[in-house]
């Protein structure tokens, strides 16, 4: 049997097509639609698209191709010559084309474009011949510019300054009051720049288009497609196709025109068509702002025939394709021609309403509508944003990480206390920041939005940031902070403590001066598209919150319970450090005691007022975690003022300060080590959470312990805490209070170890929590305050495919939570799992715990409807049952006693 010819070209045109748009990976969005709308009998000018799988040979080859390209494209071009009528690059009625770029992902304006492609000196008299010679001669040098620019490299400016020169030889202000001489001037200049680049204009219509295949294959990688596609996380495809197409003319008169539309409003979501034309213009017109384009609705009184056809494609194109659409169309002396459809972009708020409304008339069905809104895009809603027209004005000073979406403008200060002092004075501020660290959480708290110039996405800045709503840029590294001086520099640019600046934390940029703001409106659509998330979802949302207020954001947001309280963060308010110094600088156990007992009735308040703000849901409660150097003063006058409190040398604070030094103490002295070696820590937080919950009716506790990597640590912890319990229980009791609140005691997988003993470790444990950030840097061997400088490339080079600290990373560190995952439901059946690092509120991250089989997810407040949504989607396209909630060994043990019993 004869082995079949590969297919490198596809044909469309004449009401027929050899595509659809179910092949958009092989002939690109734009390829499968234009044969689509051509199997639909619309209007679509003839042509036919080369496909994407040529693009990858044209790279495996050494930018060559296969060998079978160049007689496909020639029997397609007969095609084209004959459907048409015309004759490409010869002949009385000469046939030109566009030649366009076209991925399965749409990359506007990313990727060449070539238009007018045909003309030479030959077609050029045909034409002429035909009439209208202004036409004819301002496509050429259309063309003429187009291909030099974008096939042969020739720099643009070169086109532009010729131009001018004409233009004034000629007195004409703009491109359109050139006469047909002043034109066929613009031409001859034209050919004088390719001699002087020293590149020869192509008279070869074949050669022209082969030339600017090459141009739009290359254009594939050039930088901006490549960033694109970074920045939109665009992977896996194979590359461009490249459509040519008969081309249509909407500047030959009166009768023509050209124009964009939408079929519904992108910006709001209203069912209304939107757009913009111009009579008597070419695509480009459109966009440039040389003219100032009509709406879309006025286009009847030009051309109400075309106008009503226009209006009825609207409707087929939204019923065929079930979706908003983009659409391009060209009118060439009266006759509409429709030259691309796709998917619409569109705003957070507009994708919201666009899928209820299309759910509700019944185009798309509800798991459709929950899949049609990006979750990540809900930040948008969540946030202060600026207003957009004051935005694209505003000056840009730096650029950095989009740390924590939303907007923010205030006076630079460059300390928490600093930036407490200016609140309390009634001044908006922004936290700037080489770096951020735990003391610095008050003023975290009070600014409107924290700037550093050191750290990535999952710094103490950006976690503290988003869990807080605040908006924060981190890790812009052109930023020079000079704490002494007070100033903050870019090349030549200062400003100084007191100055405005403004951030976008949605897209990591920092302006100068003052950005108006407007608050987000959570509109009706939101709400209906959030009940119908968890009507689909069965992985549990929680939320990550340290405070009463921040819970009360999540439950607002539908958290249904917190998934970690980091209680160091309470340390740090008001006096209380001093008394956690104390504690830490202490001499001996006695001493620790004395300064916890201070802290004791303070960290059970907090607890009470988060047990409050749950109303009964559940509340994951980490211990101690970070290493105590961070808590003590690092400087003369903070140590001298130390050794005040507790009445002692400042030599005697600074030798206890010295001595916590530790060179890596990420891996150090913390977590659970910490409880092991001061057990009185872990006894008073334990004292804490159990007689807050005794104080509030309904609370629910699960006791962290973290960092556990031996089944022997978390015992030693577990006992502690068992024995404060009872100890409570029975003070309790003798106060009549007999029934205990409900406590569970679990413990944080970070340490690889503890992934991979797992089934040990779960003998003690009623639930895990991954702690992912910690995970990921030990799995991985990464620093996540430095990794910053050097994952962008790997990222880039295609090492990982994301930042592993923003996107789990499910090959490597995945397959530790999958283990942890099968080996601890092994040994507990019953065992609660979920997730707590920043890869909670990340949709690819959420898709892999539903995956996996975890229970919850817990992420930052604002990133709950995130959540919920990214949950949903998961179920919808990963089906999974609800995890039953299987019986403890006890309740089973009780009821086999109670069956006995009866018989």
């Amino acid at each position: 049997m004869a082995k079949r010819k590969p297919k490198y070209v596809y044909f469309f045109g004449g009401g027929k097509s050899e595509g659809n748009a179910t092949l958009k990976q092989l002939l690109g969005g734009k390829g499968a639609n234009l044969a689509d709308m051509s199997s639909l009998g619309l209007p679509v000018p003839a042509g036919f698209t080369i496909t994407t799988e040529t693009c990858a040979a044209y790279y495996e080859l050494g930018r060559k191709y296969p060998a079978e390209l160049a007689g496909q494209i020639d029997t397609n071009i007969r095609k084209l010559e004959k459907v048409t009528g015309k004759t490409f690059g010869k002949g009385a009625n000469p046939l030109l084309v566009s030649v366009r770029s076209g991925a399965a992902v749409s990359m506007p304006g990313m990727m060449d474009t070539v238009l007018n492609l045909g003309l030479n000196d030959v077609t050029i008299e045909a034409m002429l011949k035909n009439g209208n010679e202004r036409f004819v001669w301002d496509s050429y040098r259309r063309f003429m510019q187009m291909f030099g620019d974008v096939v042969l490299d020739i720099p643009h400016h070169d086109f532009e300054a010729a131009l001018e020169k004409v233009k004034q030889t000629r007195g004409a202000e703009n491109d359109t009051d050139l006469c047909v001489e002043g034109l066929r001037d613009v031409v001859a200049a034209y050919k004088d720049v390719y001699k002087k680049a020293k590149k020869s204009f192509p008279q070869d219509a074949r050669q022209q288009l082969q030339l600017a295949a090459d141009a739009v294959f290359s254009s594939w990688n050039n930088t901006r497609a490549i960033k694109y596609r970074q920045l939109n996380e665009i992977r896996g495809l194979l590359g461009t196709a490249v459509n040519v197409q008969e081309m249509v003319f909407g500047n030959m008169g009166d009768d023509c025109g050209t124009g964009v539309a939408f079929t519904r409003d992108p910006s709001t979501g209203t069912n209304k068509f939107y757009g913009e034309f111009l009579m008597n213009a070419q695509g480009e017109d459109v966009v440039a702002g040389i003219r100032t384009p009509e709406p879309i609705s006025q286009l009847r009184k030009y051309d109400a025939k075309c106008y009503k056809e226009l209006i009825a494609i609207r409707s087929t194109l939204e019923q065929h394709y079930r979706d908003i659409q983009d659409i391009e169309f060209t009118i060439e002396k009266g006759k509409l021609f429709m030259l691309q459809t796709r998917a619409g972009k569109r705003t957070a708020a507009a994708a919201v309403k666009i899928a209820m409304d299309m759910m509700k008339e019944g185009l798309i069905t509800e798991e459709e509508a929950v899949c049609r809104v990006d979750p990540k895009s809900l930040d948008q809603l969540l946030h202060p944003q600026f207003d957009g027209k004051a935005e694209a004005a505003a000056d840009i000073f730096a650029t950095g990480l989009p740390a924590s979406p939303g907007a923010a403008t205030g006076q630079i200060v460059f300390s928490a206390h600093e930036a407490e002092e200016w609140d309390e004075m009634g001044k908006s501020v922004i936290l700037v920041r080489i770096e951020t660290s735990p003391e610095d959480i008050g003023g975290m708290d009070v600014a409107k939005g924290i700037l550093t110039a050191r750290g990535g996405m999952t710094s103490h800045a950006a976690v503290v940031a988003r869990g807080m709503g605040k908006c924060c840029v981190a890790g812009a590294g052109t930023c020079n902070i000079d704490y002494k001086k007070k100033t903050l520099t870019v090349g030549k640019k200062v400003l100084k403590e007191g100055d405005w600046i403004s951030l976008n934390g949605s897209l990591g940029r920092v302006y100068v001066g003052k950005v108006p703001t407007v608050s987000p409106k959570l509109t009706g659509p939101f709400n209906q598209i959030m009940k119908l998330a968890d009507k689909h979802r069965v992985l549990g949302v929680r939320t990550n919150a340290d405070t009463p207020a921040d819970t009360a954001v999540a439950v607002k947001f539908g958290a249904e319970g917190i998934g970690l309280t980091r209680t160091e963060h309470m340390f740090f308010e008001g006096d209380r450090i001093v008394s956690m110094r104390k504690m830490i600088l202490a001499e001996d156990e006695a001493g620790r005691k004395k300064a916890l007992k201070t802290l004791l009735p303070l960290q059970r308040n907090d607890f009470i007022g988060i047990f409050k703000a749950l109303k009964g849901r559940p509340a994951t409660i980490r211990f101690l975690d970070p290493p105590l150097h961070e808590f003590v003063p690092h400087d003369k006058a903070g140590q001298a003022e130390m050794a005040k409190a507790m009445g002692v040398k400042p030599k005697v604070i600074k030798d206890k300060v010295e001595s916590l030094h530790e060179f890596n103490p990420m891996l150090g002295h913390r977590g659970c080590r910490l409880g092991i070696y001061y057990p009185e820590i872990t006894a008073m937080q334990a004292r804490a959470v159990v007689e807050a919950a005794f104080a509030v009716k309904g609370a629910k506790a699960e006791i962290m312990i973290p960092l556990v990597g031996h089944a022997g640590e978390l015992a030693n912890q577990k006992q502690l805490v068992v024995d404060v319990i009872e100890q409570v229980k029975a003070e309790m009791a003798a106060k009549g209070k007999k029934k205990a609140p409900e406590i569970k005691i679990g413990t944080m997988i970070e340490v690889p170890r503890g992934a991979l003993t797992a089934d040990e470790v779960a003998k003690e444990a009623e639930f895990f929590s991954f702690g992912t950030n910690d995970l990921t840097q030990m799995g991985c061997g990464f620093s996540r305050d430095d990794s910053g400088k050097f994952l962008s490339k790997y990222v880039e080079l295609g090492i990982y495919e994301a930042d592993p600290f923003q996107t789990l990373d499910r090959n490597g560190v995945g397959e530790l939570v999958r283990i942890a995952v099968e080996k601890g439901r092994k040994t507990r059946p019953d065992i609660k799992l979920g997730i707590c690092g920043e890869h909670g509120g990340d949709p690819s991250s959420i898709e892999f715990c539903h995956n996996v089989g975890l229970n919850y997810v817990s992420c930052s407040p604002y990133r709950v409807p995130v959540a919920r949504l990214a949950a949903a989607q998961a179920q919808i396209n990963h089906p999974r049952k609800a995890a039953k909630k299987a019986t403890p060994k006890k309740k089973v043990a009780k009821k086999k006693a109670a069956k006995k019993a009866k018989k």
